[in-house]
């Protein structure tokens, strides 16, 4: 998505700049996503606690892992999302954390430090609704299982009766669709 303003440089703008060592440039891309992958990590996680410690190792591996950042593979937010998604589930296998199971809009909880602007919120939102709606049915419902509820392609696959592969494919080229959607 581009900003705007044009001298605000772009979510793969920063993550390059981060590559390179620019602390300034990891400052603002925290600013831009940490209530979203906040609200990721409040989601999956049982503790409001456990989802601040795991945001911290989030950006830690952010800013050891930007260089391999690749936007021929995945827009800038999608890859920050799964870096959080996937140390949630590391969480919960790890130190037997069972999931969180309040309904809550994970992605809608603002960072008390730094505000979201609500209409760019939900302008964001609108477009990834829109872009969801736009896959399969049974897409769609794997899709928002595994990045909103954490769950693993093994339990998508077990959940649904599908082959492991088929899941994984399934969630491959439902990415790839929303990616495409959400760039347009």
């Amino acid at each position: 998505m581009t900003d705007a303003n044009e001298s605000v440089p772009g979510l793969g703008d920063l993550l390059a700049a981060i590559a390179r060592g620019d602390r300034g440039a990891f400052e603002l891309l925290y600013r831009r996503t940490s209530a979203k992958l906040f609200g990721i990590c409040v989601r999956m996680l049982p503790q409001r606690s456990d989802a601040e410690d795991l945001l911290q190792e989030v950006y830690l591996t952010v800013w050891h892992k930007a260089a391999q950042f690749d936007a021929q593979r995945a827009s800038p937010i999608t890859w920050l999302a799964m870096i959080a998604r996937n140390k949630c589930i590391d969480r919960l296998r790890v130190g037997g954390v069972e999931r969180h199971q309040e309904t809550i809009d994970g992605l809608d909880l603002p960072d008390e430090a730094q505000p979201v602007d609500p209409v760019e919120w939900h302008s964001e939102q609108r477009r990834l609704d829109h872009c969801l709606s736009g896959l399969e049915v049974r897409h769609q419902q794997v899709i928002r299982t595994a990045f909103f509820d954490g769950c693993t392609y093994e339990e998508l696959a077990s959940r649904t009766g599908v082959p492991l592969g088929t899941m994984k494919s399934w969630i491959r080229r439902s990415l790839i669709r929303l990616k495409a959607c959400l760039e347009r």
